[in-house]
């Protein structure tokens, strides 16, 4: 009786204050045989699933199945907890050196713009560029400008030619409705 309410307390203790599970642990373990990796990396050979626990159990670890596809699955003997947490740190890592590509958008509203305008959304969009941004240039065309999409075209020619030394055009111009979009992406610095 008291080894049955050690073990208990100890599956307790360790499985149920782990909040993620991703790999099969102790009782969850649902094979009948399984091969058998200490803690030290040495292979125990394959075994029943009940006298693996009993020495997972004995040195105060717990029993992982790392790989349950495998013939038999391989399970090993490790502290659970704090391969969760270098694992939870190895990806906390990975994702602090990821950089992340927002898409800014310059609106232009007609196609009567004046070159001080111009070239101050273009500024914008080089500053964008600079920051490793992608930029969205769009052009808002009101009454009568419908009737001349080329005129677009050539302002959205215009404004890439403007900020080439810094992008690349990603999609070129194109009419969505009322607007006109295109995208630039920054140049990668090789």
């Amino acid at each position: 009786m008291g080894i049955l309410c050690s073990r208990l307390c100890y599956y307790l203790r360790r499985c149920f204050t782990i909040a993620i599970k991703e790999l099969a642990i102790n009782t969850d373990i649902k094979f009948k045989e399984v091969r058998v990796i200490d803690s030290d990396g040495s292979q125990l050979g394959i075994m029943p699933i009940a006298k693996a626990l009993d020495a997972a159990y004995a040195k105060d670890l717990d029993l992982a199945c790392m790989s349950p596809n495998a013939e038999p699955p391989v399970c090993r003997i490790m502290d659970y907890g704090k391969y969760r947490f270098e694992q939870m740190k190895r990806e906390k890592e990975a994702k602090k050196n990821q950089k992340v590509i927002e898409i800014k958008e310059i609106r232009i509203i007609g196609l009567g713009i004046d070159t001080h305008d111009f070239e101050t959304k273009g500024n914008h969009a080089i500053r964008f560029l600079k920051e490793g941004n992608k930029v969205k240039v769009a052009i808002r065309f009101r009454g009568r400008e419908l009737g001349h999409p080329e005129l677009g075209l050539e302002l959205m020619g215009k404004f890439a030619k403007y900020c080439e030394e810094y992008c690349t055009v990603e999609k070129a111009a194109k009419m969505e409705g009322r607007n006109m979009l295109m995208f630039l992406a920054p140049k990668s610095s090789k």
